[in-house]
Formats: structure tokens, sequence, C-alpha cells
């Protein structure tokens, strides 16, 4: 299984992916899941992808092929994010089909992805594209989305998130997210891949691979328990009536 988190927020991108690939108990593997694209000073791109591994390799690979050979459109010739969003979105479909026409065995090959990014002369965008091409795109009042394994990291998110959240800030968020699905999945492993955009600098950003030996990402871990123990034992007790 797979769990990836992208937040467009007032100030910038972040964006969240485990590395686990789950075949079954014999084969349990790490693969990328966050894929950095741009051009300095014009645009940057993430994509994050959940689902079938060799659907989402083709695709990687297609949309990597498409620039390697300037074949246009491609990610850097698009005049904006929507076209982009339709260029993955295509891409996808077309992926699935080659592989079968046949609906329900489509089901075996699906994935999702999440496109993130900035072209100069636009703000930040952020969309949800589906198996069947079409997509969604979030909004201030929906600043998040999350593909794969996404109920476990949900609450934090929804609780503590929002489209005014500092950058550092919406970053513990989405650790403390991926730290919550870690506990309650085993399908969803370290390490993480996160990176972090801020908005107008048009710049490629590092992604930092974030191990299960990371000090601030286990101090957050410990911390959060911590903090959720204290804050059990602080709420009041029922009345003694209160089963009555």
């Amino acid at each position: 299984m797979t769990y990836c988190c992208a937040m467009r927020l007032r100030d910038g991108l972040i964006c969240i992916s485990d590395t686990r690939t789950n075949a079954g108990v014999d084969h349990i593997s790490v693969f990328r899941k966050l894929y950095l694209f741009g051009v300095e000073g014009e645009r940057f791109i993430s994509i994050q992808t959940a689902g079938n591994l060799a659907t989402t390799q083709a695709v990687i690979g297609h949309l990597q092929n498409q620039l390697d050979l300037k074949h246009e459109p491609n990610l850097y010739s698009v005049n904006s994010m929507f076209e982009m969003a339709e260029l993955v979105g295509h891409t996808l479909k077309r992926v699935i089909m080659d592989v079968t026409t046949d609906q329900l065995e489509q089901s075996n090959y699906h994935c999702t992805i999440l496109l993130s990014g900035q072209i100069q002369g636009e703000d930040i965008q952020l969309y949800n594209i589906y198996p069947q091409g079409n997509f969604i795109n979030a909004t201030s009042d929906t600043p998040f989305f999350q593909i794969g394994e996404s109920k476990y990291g949900k609450p934090i998110l929804d609780r503590a998130l929002n489209y005014n959240t500092e950058l550092d800030e919406a970053l513990r968020c989405g650790l403390i997210s991926f730290d919550s699905t870690l506990r309650s999945n085993v399908s969803v492993g370290l390490p993480l891949d996160a990176c972090i955009y801020k908005k107008d600098s048009f710049a490629i950003p590092l992604s930092k691979r974030i191990h299960d030996d990371d000090p601030y990402f286990s101090s957050i871990s410990k911390l959060w328990s911590d903090t959720l123990r204290q804050g059990l034992n602080g709420l009041p007790r029922p009345t003694e009536d209160y089963w009555q």
C-alpha cells in the first residue's frame, strides 16, 4: 500500500510520500513515489503516485520520455497547470488502456496521482488525478489531498491544517499524519520522501529522505504520543450516573 499527502498553502507546497510497496509478506520493497521536475525560474512540478507500481512507473517513464525527446505537449511546454493535469491524466488513462480495454480488468492496474506545482504567472495548484484521467483541484477551503492509505492520517489534518497554516507548522502536521499511519498500518513504511516549495520561488527544492533513525521525526513521534496520553488523562471523568 501507499500513503501520499500534498498540501497547497498560502505560502507554498508541502509534499510527503512513503516508499513501501507490498506484494505480499515476502515481497516488501522500497520505491520512490515522489518525483520532482522543473525549469529554474519558470516552473516547479511535483508528482506523487499511489497504486499499481507498473502503472505508476510507466506513467513517469512516458512523461520523462516526452521531455527527453522534446515531444509536445510535455511537462515543460504546457502553458498552465490545468493543461498539465490534462496531460498527466491522459497519459495515465492511456497506460491503463494499453494493458487492457476491459473495465473490470482495468481496476487491477489503477493508480492515482497528486500533481502540484507552479508556473510563472499562475498561483500554486494541486490536483488529484484519477485512473480515468479526470481530476479535481484543491482550493483554500480544501487545501490538502491524500491518496493511498489515507484514513489514519486524516484526523490531524482535518483538525489542525488550513490554507493559512505556516509551512513549518504544516510540515509538523504532515509528519504526525504519517506517524499515525505508520503506527496503524504496516503496509505503509519508512523511509519517507518530503519536499517544501516556497511560493513564487520557481526553484526546484531538494527532497529529503526521512529514515527510521531521523532524530527530528523520532522526537516528534514520541512527543506526540506523550501529548495524546496527557490530553487523555486531562479529560474530565464521566459522572457516576453517566451510564444510568
